[in-house]
């Protein structure tokens, strides 16, 4: 019943960048270096999805004839 809080992609990436610290300083013991390897997995995954969006809007509005960029968002 709670809902996800949608994390935005610099925040991923600065929570990423921290994980990548924490777990190559070698000072986490085994089953925090797991959860924290299975944190980072997702993400990268969820920054690759955003990376992904951002590069198919701006093929949108690259394509689009006149410039426009009215309805990105429902497009992609």
């Amino acid at each position: 019943m709670s809902e996800k809080k949608e994390i935005k992609f610099e925040e991923a990436l600065e929570r990423l960048e921290n994980i990548v610290d924490m777990m190559e300083s070698g000072e986490a013991p085994l089953d925090k270096s797991l959860e924290l390897f299975e944190e980072g997995i997702k993400l990268v995954k969820l920054c690759t999805e955003k990376l992904d969006k951002a590069e198919q809007k701006i093929k949108i509005v690259q394509s689009a004839k006149d410039g426009s960029t009215e309805e990105i968002e429902d497009k992609v």
